[in-house]
Formats: structure tokens, sequence, C-alpha cells
């Protein structure tokens, strides 16, 4: 009997034991996924500032003057397409007049 209450002792005592190391352990993993969610925000936070760098209009329009050669269209080359309401009968459409602008490229390309 007496030997059954250390037994039982002794495995509470483990349990207990066990229970500690496993918390010590989930605690380390905890703070290395927090380390690990700041980083990527930090990443998350460098990459919206490269996309908003990136999608800007005066880099946008420098990189399509500089490196590819294209200018601002000249008055005609811009043709405005209306269409109307999904509802209007499809007697009174009007097909639109479309208008290609030609441009000469340097070297002969089109």
């Amino acid at each position: 009997m007496k030997m059954l209450a250390v037994l039982m002792g002794l495995c509470l005592v483990f349990v207990f034991v066990w229970e500690r190391v496993d918390m010590v352990r989930l605690g380390y993993h905890v703070e290395r996924l927090k380390h690990e969610k700041v980083l990527l925000e930090r990443e998350r936070d460098e990459l919206r500032v490269k996309v908003a760098t990136l999608s800007s209009p005066d880099r946008i329009a420098k990189v399509a003057t500089d490196k590819y050669g294209m200018s601002l269209p000249q008055p005609g080359q811009v043709v405005m397409v209306q269409s109307g309401p999904a509802d209007w009968p499809a007697a009174s459409r009007q097909a639109p007049e479309i208008r290609i602008a030609k441009v000469d490229m340097p070297g002969g390309r089109r």
C-alpha cells in the first residue's frame, strides 16, 4: 500500500514536471512566432512602399518616355467612345467611329 502511494506520488510529480516543461517549450514557440510576425509585418510595409513607388504615375511616365520612347498623344490622336445604357433599344445605338493613330517610329518601325 505504501509502495502504491509512493508510485502515485512519483507519477504526479512526473506529470507536473512534464506539464511545466511543455509550457516552457510552448512559451519559446510563441516568442519565436511573435518575432517572425514582426519580421513579416516589416517586410509587408517595405513591399507596400515599393509598390507605391513603382506604381507612381510620375515614375511610369518617366519609364515610358525614357525607356520606350513614348510621348503624350497629340490632338486628334485620342477618340473618346461612349456607350449608352444597357436598356437603350439596339436600333437607336450607332456604331462608334474608331480612328487609329499612325505613329512613325525612328528606324522605320511601327
